[in-house]
Protein backbone atom coordinates (compact mmCIF):
# COMPACT_ATOMS: atom_id res chain seq x y z
CA UNK A 1 0.00 0.00 0.00
CA UNK A 2 1.06 3.01 -0.98
CA UNK A 3 1.60 6.00 2.44
CA UNK A 4 1.98 9.22 0.68
CA UNK A 5 3.87 11.76 4.05
CA UNK A 6 3.90 15.42 3.61
CA UNK A 7 5.06 17.83 6.16
CA UNK A 8 4.61 21.67 5.92
CA UNK A 9 7.50 23.76 6.44
CA UNK A 10 9.72 21.04 7.73
CA UNK A 11 11.56 18.08 6.83
CA UNK A 12 10.33 15.16 8.74
CA UNK A 13 12.58 12.55 9.89
CA UNK A 14 13.11 9.03 8.53
CA UNK A 15 12.69 7.61 11.71
CA UNK A 16 9.31 9.44 12.18
CA UNK A 17 8.53 8.58 8.70
CA UNK A 18 9.17 4.60 9.21
CA UNK A 19 6.76 5.01 12.22
CA UNK A 20 3.92 6.52 10.73
CA UNK A 21 4.45 3.52 7.90
CA UNK A 22 4.13 1.29 10.35
CA UNK A 23 1.16 2.52 11.97
CA UNK A 24 -0.56 2.88 8.75
CA UNK A 25 0.21 -0.89 8.06
CA UNK A 26 -1.15 -2.48 11.01
CA UNK A 27 -4.56 -0.41 10.09
CA UNK A 28 -4.65 -1.76 6.61
CA UNK A 29 -5.24 -5.24 8.07
CA UNK A 30 -8.75 -4.17 9.68
CA UNK A 31 -10.11 -3.80 6.26
CA UNK A 32 -8.96 -5.05 2.80
CA UNK A 33 -10.14 -2.54 0.93
CA UNK A 34 -7.79 0.47 1.42
CA UNK A 35 -6.15 1.29 -1.66
CA UNK A 36 -3.81 3.94 -0.20
CA UNK A 37 -3.19 7.01 2.32
CA UNK A 38 -2.28 10.15 2.61
CA UNK A 39 -0.73 11.68 5.78
CA UNK A 40 0.09 15.65 6.67
CA UNK A 41 1.89 16.66 9.40
CA UNK A 42 1.81 20.11 10.62
CA UNK A 43 2.99 22.31 13.29
CA UNK A 44 0.57 24.56 14.36
CA UNK A 45 1.44 28.10 15.45
CA UNK A 46 0.05 28.40 19.26
CA UNK A 47 1.53 29.19 22.60
CA UNK A 48 0.34 25.24 24.17
CA UNK A 49 2.91 22.46 24.23
CA UNK A 50 0.34 20.45 21.98
CA UNK A 51 0.89 22.15 18.88
CA UNK A 52 1.63 18.87 16.40
CA UNK A 53 -1.24 17.87 14.03
CA UNK A 54 -1.29 14.55 12.26
CA UNK A 55 -3.84 14.58 9.40
CA UNK A 56 -4.21 10.99 7.96
CA UNK A 57 -6.46 9.87 5.25
CA UNK A 58 -7.33 6.05 4.21
CA UNK A 59 -8.48 5.58 0.73
CA UNK A 60 -10.62 3.26 0.74
CA UNK A 61 -13.16 2.41 -2.45
CA UNK A 62 -16.28 4.51 -1.83
CA UNK A 63 -15.64 6.37 1.19
CA UNK A 64 -12.10 7.69 2.95
CA UNK A 65 -11.67 7.41 5.80
CA UNK A 66 -10.13 11.13 7.80
CA UNK A 67 -8.60 11.79 11.24
CA UNK A 68 -6.55 14.50 12.46
CA UNK A 69 -5.18 14.71 16.22
CA UNK A 70 -3.00 17.14 17.93
CA UNK A 71 -0.48 16.36 20.52
CA UNK A 72 2.66 17.11 21.83
CA UNK A 73 4.68 15.08 19.33
CA UNK A 74 4.08 13.66 16.41
CA UNK A 75 3.75 10.19 17.22
CA UNK A 76 1.77 10.58 19.86
CA UNK A 77 -0.88 12.26 17.34
CA UNK A 78 -0.26 9.93 15.22
CA UNK A 79 -0.98 6.95 17.78
CA UNK A 80 -4.24 9.47 18.27
CA UNK A 81 -5.07 9.52 14.74
CA UNK A 82 -4.18 5.28 14.08
CA UNK A 83 -6.62 4.38 16.89
CA UNK A 84 -9.74 6.58 15.93
CA UNK A 85 -9.29 5.28 11.81
CA UNK A 86 -8.84 1.74 13.51
CA UNK A 87 -12.60 2.30 14.96
CA UNK A 88 -14.26 3.82 11.21
CA UNK A 89 -12.43 1.18 9.55
CA UNK A 90 -14.01 -1.63 11.96
CA UNK A 91 -17.45 0.05 11.79
CA UNK A 92 -17.20 0.55 7.67
CA UNK A 93 -16.12 -2.75 7.36
CA UNK A 94 -19.22 -4.06 9.64
CA UNK A 95 -21.17 -2.04 7.59
CA UNK A 96 -20.34 -3.55 4.32
CA UNK A 97 -21.41 -7.38 5.88
CA UNK A 98 -24.70 -6.06 6.81
CA UNK A 99 -25.41 -4.97 3.41
CA UNK A 100 -23.88 -8.52 2.06
CA UNK A 101 -25.80 -10.05 4.35
CA UNK A 102 -29.54 -8.39 3.75
CA UNK A 103 -28.84 -9.18 0.02
CA UNK A 104 -28.60 -12.43 1.08
CA UNK A 105 -31.32 -12.67 3.43
CA UNK A 106 -33.27 -11.09 0.59
CA UNK A 107 -32.21 -13.43 -2.10
CA UNK A 108 -33.33 -16.42 0.78
CA UNK A 109 -36.55 -14.53 1.05
CA UNK A 110 -36.99 -14.92 -2.90
CA UNK A 111 -36.60 -18.41 -2.58
CA UNK A 112 -39.09 -19.20 0.11
CA UNK A 113 -41.51 -17.47 -1.83
CA UNK A 114 -40.83 -19.22 -5.02
CA UNK A 115 -41.36 -22.32 -2.67
CA UNK A 116 -44.39 -21.16 -1.25
CA UNK A 117 -45.97 -20.64 -4.65
CA UNK A 118 -44.76 -24.18 -5.89
CA UNK A 119 -46.57 -25.37 -2.62
CA UNK A 120 -49.62 -23.45 -3.53
CA UNK A 121 -49.59 -24.94 -6.78
CA UNK A 122 -49.34 -28.61 -6.02
CA UNK A 123 -52.42 -27.97 -3.10
CA UNK A 124 -54.30 -26.81 -6.21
Amino acid sequence: MQVNINSVHFKADSRLEDFIREKINKVAKFHDGIIGSDVMLKVVNTDKPENKVVEVRLKIKGNDLISSKQSKTFEEATDLAIDALRVQAKKVKKGNNRAKNKIVDFADTEQNIEDIEDIDEDIE
